[in-house]
Formats: C-alpha cells, sequence, structure tokens
C-alpha cells in the first residue's frame, strides 16, 4: 500500500490512503487527464461534462482540443462554428457560455485561464464547482471540489444517508474536513470523484469494491434505504427528456445545425406535431441566443 495521506487524516469514513491506493489501480483513463493537458483543456472538459457522461464528451472534447487549442482560437470562431461543433452533447447554452468564456480569457487574462478560484467565478459561465475543478485539478489547489458523485459518497460513507443530501452552502466546509491538507488533496478530490462515478452509484452500489466499505455509516448503520417519500423527492428532481420542451429544443437545433442555409417556418413545423409547444420550443431558442430569425423571417444559427 502507497504512503499516500498523513496519518492524522486516517480517522476519516473516507480514508484518504485507501481511496487514493484504490484510485491508482482504477483511474479511468480519460484524455483530459493525460499529461500536457492545459487549464484550458481541463475548463472545456467541466463543461462538458456537466449532465453529460464522459464516454460522450470525451470524443467531442478531443475534436475540440484538435480545432480550437486555446481560448484565442475558440474565441475567433462563430458562434454557428461553436453550435455546430457542439452537436449532440445537450443544453447548448453550455456551448455559448463557454464561448462567452473564451473571449473574456482571451481579452482580460492574455489568454492564460485564470488559478484563482474568485478570479475564475468571475468568467462567464463559471460556476462554483467548475471554479475549484479547474483550481484543484489543474493547477493543484487544494479546494474542496463537489459535484453529484462526491455528494453521494460524503452523504453515505458520512452522513449514513443512502440519497445525497441536497446542495447547500455547508457541504463545501463538510467535504473540506476529509480532504488531506497536503499534497495529495487535489489527487484525493479527483479520487473521491472516481469512487462516486464508479463505484458509490446512484442506484446499485458496488459496495464490496469499495475502499471504505468497512468505515461507511450507512453500511454500519446497515444499509438503511430512503423512504418512500425521499424516494418521490428524487424521481421529482431528475429531469425527463422525452416529450419535453427540452425534446422539442433538440429538433430545432439538430434541423438548424445540419442546414447549409437558413430554413423556413414550414421546415421547422415538420419537425414536431404539436404546434403550441413546437412554438413555446422556437421561441425559447430565440430568446436564449441559440437561433435567430433572418430579415427574410428563416431561422439559422446565431452568427
Amino acid at each position: 500500500m502507497t504512503e499516500h495521506a498523513t496519518a492524522d487524516a486516517t480517522a476519516s469514513p473516507l480514508d484518504p490512503a485507501a481511496i487514493l491506493d484504490w484510485f491508482d489501480a482504477h483511474e479511468r483513463d480519460l484524455p483530459w487527464r493525460r499529461p500536457g493537458t492545459t487549464a484550458w483543456g481541463v475548463l472545456v472538459s467541466e463543461i462538458m461534462s456537466q449532465q453529460t457522461p464522459v464516454a460522450r464528451v470525451a470524443p467531442v472534447w478531443q475534436e475540440w482540443m484538435d480545432r480550437w487549442p486555446t481560448p484565442a482560437d475558440f474565441a475567433a470562431a462563430s458562434r454557428s462554428e461553436v453550435l455546430r461543433a457542439w452537436g449532440t452533447l445537450g443544453y447548448p447554452r453550455r456551448a455559448l457560455r463557454l464561448w462567452e468564456c473564451g473571449r473574456a480569457i482571451t481579452a482580460d487574462h492574455a489568454g492564460k485561464v485564470p488559478a484563482d478560484v474568485d478570479t475564475l467565478l468571475a468568467l462567464p459561465g463559471i460556476g462554483d464547482y467548475t471554479a475549484r475543478a479547474v483550481a484543484c485539478f489543474h493547477y493543484g489547489r487544494n479546494v474542496p471540489v463537489v459535484d453529484t458523485n462526491v455528494r453521494r459518497v460524503h452523504g453515505r460513507a458520512v452522513g449514513g444517508e443512502f440519497l445525497p443530501p441536497r446542495p447547500s452552502k455547508k457541504e463545501l466546509a463538510a467535504v473540506a474536513e476529509h480532504v488531506p491538507d497536503d499534497a495529495h488533496g487535489p489527487r484525493f478530490s479527483a479520487a473521491l470523484m472516481e469512487l462516486g462515478a464508479l463505484v458509490c452509484t446512484a442506484k446499485n452500489p458496488r459496495c464490496a469494491e469499495c475502499p471504505v466499505v468497512d468505515r461507511c455509516a450507512w453500511q454500519r448503520a446497515g444499509c438503511p434505504q430512503p423512504s418512500s417519500a425521499d424516494l418521490a423527492a428524487a424521481k421529482k428532481r431528475v429531469q425527463k427528456f422525452a416529450g419535453t420542451d427540452r425534446q422539442v429544443r433538440g429538433r430545432i437545433m439538430a434541423l438548424l445545425r445540419a442546414a447549409d442555409e437558413p430554413v423556413s417556418q414550414e421546415q421547422i413545423d415538420a419537425v414536431w406535431a404539436d404546434g403550441p409547444q413546437l412554438s413555446r420550443a422556437l421561441a425559447s431558442l430565440l430568446a436564449d441566443g441559440l437561433a435567430e430569425q433572418d430579415p427574410d423571417q428563416r431561422f439559422r444559427l446565431p452568427q
């Protein structure tokens, strides 16, 4: 076993040494984790991976890095180019916010992604998780990084609850208590996230493979199941897709991305049978800046 963590941290249910040893053996070979990846590459990967599985993100991320290796390269692209390259990753507003972020980094930071969390937070489209992830995973800043995976691992191992708690202002401090206060801290944060993604999964955790199963508060409590009310609330928080305005927006965006020239209202009408829902979805795309209407009353991606 590798000497990973300081001795005073081993009292935690999230034993740093055990989790880091597990990570050494099971870390996924994600392209943005490879040597030579820039801060910009890490930032792009974090934006793309929000609400999107990394298996879908990896090939698109590689294409983007080949095409736009720096914020300045990306800032020089048009919005239509960016939205076409985003493809079917979903939530395309992320692409436009990332484009705005690239422009801000180019204009205000001489093309260099900031290392400080507060400076990162001031960039367009960068929230608390992304700012901390870039500062931690690329720059090695020992700051707690909390996503759904970390929230779930912490909630089970420390809190004894099967379902992760809802996000709160207290969670960063709560997780920070278990992060080694030394050079291992940033890698431990990545390991904790990986543990949630691969072992301490949402529905069917593989507890037999968990490096801290003997310390886990949920296991020690007898693996209590959530109440029916808690399950119902959790299901309600999960966003559906089929038949929703999101699906209609996706159909319209697919049409616009594939078109070499602006499309007519008749072409848009053909993508969805429910007229009022289609109109609502189209209006929201226009309002979000993801589509625009030309002088001939046809529709296209923003220029």
